[in-house]
């Protein structure tokens, strides 16, 4: 499913001609048939199976070794589906990643714990960048504030309309003083993320998120808490300026265009959960619904196209609209 354009196009009571011939297929000549979906399962086994060696030649000396393996393997046909069906292509998906191992330096505020899974993250995020190829970036924060396609997530919350948790970034000094000794005071109250810069989200990922949430209600321990997120639609500006930090904040990303979302997971571990919360995402994208990339302390999940209609559907019987 092809994500449909914002651009004004055709107005009503216009009509314009094509000078353009018109396109025959010849006698005899059947149409071109459209590419083959790339098989997703066949995909996350071959990046699998490329970890292994990838982590066998981390060390500095390996970077020559490194490029001609990822030469090799990224060819591979169930590698290669993906990769060309992406904006970028093959050529333009290997020489990013081939930039990001090179620029690439393990600090504490970074998912990618090493070289193999700086590759996972990337490698698998790019299923994201191929669903949605066609969707628009949110450049600037100023857009993402804007725009008609978020909506507010407070004004839901206090409505008890979500049934999943978030905290927002502080935006002021006084208010990061006032979280700093609330994490003293408590440390294994929340979980420890810097929380939301933009407080706004699809209505369809609003779908996905109150339907997981309630699943997870329903089927974790007693005294579990409700899902938390910890990150949900992002600038490229906002995502360039994670990467300057340090974090491995990939371009580009799903989060950039409204359907990317990271949940919290290592928190739920003091409270028998974890477990649960990662076989119902993994569910999921076995039924096709999302995309998950084990990030560590959160899960990157990204809403299938073919999942979104039905999670619109959801959100607006929910909210009544």
């Amino acid at each position: 499913m092809r994500v449909p354009s914002r651009s004004s196009g055709q107005q009503p009571g216009t009509s314009v001609a094509s000078t353009a011939p018109a396109r025959r297929v010849p006698r005899g000549v059947a149409p071109r048939p459209a590419p083959p979906t790339p098989d997703l399962d066949a995909y996350r086994a071959a990046v699998t199976d490329l970890l292994v060696e990838v982590g066998a030649l981390a060390d500095p000396d390996s970077a020559g070794a490194r490029q001609v393996l990822l030469d090799e393997r990224l060819r591979e046909p169930a590698i290669a589906a993906v990769l060309d069906a992406t904006g970028q292509g093959l050529v333009g998906a290997r020489e990013t990643l081939l930039l990001e191992m090179a620029r690439y330096r393990p600090n504490p505020r970074s998912s990618a714990g090493d070289l193999a899974a700086l590759v996972r993250i990337y490698l698998l995020s790019r299923i994201d960048v191929m669903w949605w190829r066609d969707a628009t970036t949110f450049m600037t924060d100023a857009q993402v504030h804007a725009s008609n396609e978020l909506v507010d997530l407070e004004w839901l919350r206090r409505r008890d309309l979500l049934r999943f948790r978030y905290q927002e970034q502080p935006a002021t000094v006084v208010g990061r003083s006032v979280r700093a000794v609330r994490r003293r005071l408590l440390p294994a109250a929340r979980p420890h993320t810097a929380g939301l810069r933009f407080r706004r989200a699809r209505r369809e990922v609003i779908g996905l998120l109150n339907d997981l949430g309630r699943e997870f209600a329903r089927s974790a321990p007693p005294g579990t808490p409700p899902l938390w997120v910890t990150s949900l639609v992002r600038s490229a500006e906002h995502q360039h300026r994670l990467r300057r930090l340090g974090y491995a904040a990939m371009v580009p990303s799903a989060h950039c265009l409204g359907y990317a979302v990271d949940v919290e997971m290592s928190w739920f571990q003091r409270f028998g959960a974890r477990d649960v919360l990662a076989g119902l995402l993994l569910a999921r994208q076995q039924a096709g619904e999302v995309n998950v990339v084990d990030e560590g302390q959160a899960w990157h999940v990204c809403l299938a196209p073919a999942a979104r209609a039905r999670f619109r559907r959801a959100y607006e019987a929910e909210m009544g609209v």
